[in-house]
C-alpha cells in the first residue's frame, strides 16, 4: 500500500479462485451493479476507483488492484449487510476466511511510475 497522493492510497491484493469457477467468477463479477448495487454504492461512497482484478488461470491466483480515497470508510464497508451477503454469494468460488470474506494477502508497493 503506499499513497498516491495525500488523499488516494493504492493497494494491491492477491486472492485465489478455484480452476473450475473461473467463468462464474468473472459472470458474478460482472452483474455486481445489477445484483448487488449496494456493493457497488459502498464502494463508491468510500472513494473506491481504479478498481481492476486480473486472473492468472495457470494457478487461479487473482491480483486485485485499486485506489481508495478514505481508508477508514473503505474499512468499514466489512461490516456492511451488503458487504457480508457479498463474500457469502463468492464464498462457494474462492479460498475464504471463516466469515466466508476472501482470503487476502496485501502486496507493499515496491515501484511506481506517475
Amino acid at each position: 500500500r503506499k499513497e498516491a497522493n495525500e488523499m488516494t492510497v493504492r493497494l494491491g491484493q492477491i486472492m485465489h479462485v478455484n480452476p473450475n469457477y473461473y467463468d462464474e467468477y468473472e459472470k458474478r463479477h460482472s452483474d455486481l451493479p445489477v445484483k448487488f448495487p449496494e456493493m457497488k454504492k459502498a464502494l463508491k461512497e468510500a472513494g473506491a476507483h481504479n478498481y481492476s482484478i486480473y486472473l492468472d488461470k495457470k494457478t487461479g491466483t487473482l491480483f486485485a488492484y485499486l485506489e481508495v480515497d478514505d481508508m477508514d470508510k473503505y474499512k468499514a464497508i466489512a461490516e456492511m449487510d451488503a458487504c457480508k451477503e457479498w463474500w457469502a454469494y463468492m464464498a462457494p468460488l474462492m479460498d475464504t476466511n471463516p466469515d466466508k470474506s476472501p482470503v487476502t494477502f496485501d502486496l507493499p508497493e515496491v515501484f511506481h511510475l506517475d
